[in-house]
């Protein structure tokens, strides 16, 4: 298969996207990176903590703010002290009804979820990290599972690891020199060669399965999914407490995992005629 031309850097927080790897002269970049700021640990921002965390001067900063919340990405709740704006709710609505991967997934996902009795995941690849776009739950789903707008890292899980797995060769000798350390702790190698070999094994079973790595007790298997010319776009995966492995047929699992990924994959490549959807791994 044709690997992805992706970088994936280290993700080090919202300021490390705001002030790193972008051209400090490019103003709309830097206006729009306001916006990563904006986390669950920290939903709320006054005007002057956003300024200081841009290192911009207050009149530039208050330019951007004014623009972000004119357009409704910002919005004012109190005196200086802003929040994502409701214009992302209409957006996310478009993106719900109109994303050519996420409406690629529906009914195949609950067919999975039919088929295994567990839950099913659909994730994109996104910038550095892997982005869930969808989650179908079954009646007894693990509690904490992965959900549509969180983003993990491309080390640990298997919804993550099936990605990592078809990135390009010189990208991924790039992420082992920056991620030697995670490299490591996801037990994916402590060389570049152990690595190498780690994620060619995935590559030659066409899946990857883990143990607890995220949540405890809880074992993912997914499959990669591809654009028409074979680059990696996302996985698809499903979720099981690991007491059920006793009682289910792991090969079965498999198997249905790996036709659900076909199956997104031939949906997707004729989404629209003449195009390829593209990864979503820049920026």
């Amino acid at each position: 298969m044709a690997t992805a031309e992706i970088e994936v850097l280290d993700d080090e927080g919202p300021l490390r996207n705001v002030n790193e790897g972008r051209d400090s002269s490019n103003s709309l970049t830097k206006m729009l990176g306001i916006l990563d700021l904006f986390v669950p640990d920290r939903p709320i921002w006054s005007t002057n903590d956003i300024i200081q965390a841009l290192e911009t001067s207050r009149s530039t900063g208050y330019r951007y703010i004014k623009a972000l919340n004119s357009a409704g990405l910002l919005s004012a709740v109190g005196n200086g002290y802003y929040v994502l704006g409701p214009r992302i709710i209409e957006l996310d609505l478009q993106i719900r009804g109109s994303d050519p991967l996420l409406q690629a997934g529906r009914g195949v996902l609950e067919q999975l979820v039919d088929l295994t009795g567990h839950s099913a995941l659909l994730c994109m690849l996104y910038r550095n990290s892997v982005l869930c776009i969808r989650e179908q739950l079954a009646p007894l789903s693990p509690d904490h599972l992965f959900s549509r707008g969180q983003r993990r890292s491309l080390f640990r899980g298997a919804i993550s690891k099936v990605i990592l797995a078809y990135l390009p060769n010189h990208r991924l000798r790039s992420i082992f020199k920056r991620n030697e350390e995670d490299v490591a702790a996801a037990n994916l190698g402590k060389s570049w060669s152990e690595f190498r070999e780690a994620l060619a094994q995935i590559r030659k079973d066409g899946h990857a399965i883990t143990y607890g790595e995220f949540n405890p007790g809880v074992v993912g298997i997914a499959a990669p999914v591809y654009n028409s010319e074979n680059v990696i776009l996302g996985s698809v995966g499903i979720a099981l407490a690991r007491e059920e492995l006793s009682d289910v047929d792991v090969n079965r699992l498999v198997i249905a995992v790996k036709r659900a990924a076909r199956e997104i994959t031939t949906r997707t490549t004729n989404a629209i005629p003449g195009m390829d959807l593209l990864p979503r791994a820049v920026g």
